[in-house]
């Protein structure tokens, strides 16, 4: 089963690439306070139409390069 995640796009600095960083929250185990972790993933990205600050859907594909493995699916919203 494939892997999808919903993050933010942080760069478009790169040609058919998207940097998303994806947040996840999670309760300390002794503390129970809430942690906010995140990830950058590298996406591909076809067709050039995203900007900084859109929440993108991506999905784990076969490896692209050496450090891309998603593709973004779909743009949920703007900034």
């Amino acid at each position: 089963m494939k892997k999808t995640l919903i993050g933010k796009v942080v760069s478009t600095k790169m040609i058919k690439t998207v940097v998303v960083m994806v947040e996840r929250k999670l309760r300390h185990p002794v503390y129970h306070k809430v942690i906010v972790r995140h990830k950058k993933f590298k996406a591909h990205n076809e067709k050039l139409d995203l900007i900084v600050g859109d929440t993108v859907k991506i999905e784990e594909t076969k490896p692209i390069s050496r450090d891309k493995h998603f593709k973004v699916i779909k743009k949920i919203n703007n900034k």
